[in-house]
């Protein structure tokens, strides 16, 4: 049997163990076939929408006003979808993103 074939058999296995367990709540077992796929992550302080004349005006020291407040959470998404919003915070030299909540999929109305 070729290691291809074994991990395609593996994978059908797991799948079809997952389709026939009882609804409930699921743990991180679970997700172990997709622990390893890539994702995208995107944190958005805010938007602005301009013409194109205004955006070449543009230059360093120019200031772009966005549509949200200060202290208004930013949106984060995952592959372009949203999923949590959080605040921003500095860790040692860096920005980063507290997640203050979690958007679930019946919360956007899908």
């Amino acid at each position: 049997m070729a290691t291809d074939d074994f991990a395609l058999e593996e994978f059908a296995d797991q799948t079809a163990v997952a389709l026939t367990d009882e609804p409930g709540e699921k743990t991180a077992t679970d997700l172990a076939p997709v622990f390893d796929v890539p994702v995208n992550i995107s944190a958005v302080l805010g938007k602005a929408h301009m013409t194109v004349s205004q955006l070449l005006k543009l230059n360093r020291g120019s200031v772009l006003e966005l549509d949200r407040r200060v202290g208004e959470a930013i949106d984060i998404f995952v592959n372009n979808r949203l999923v949590a919003r959080g605040e921003v915070v500095l860790v040692e030299d860096r920005l980063g993103v507290t997640m203050t909540e979690i958007i679930k999929t019946e919360d956007l109305g899908a």
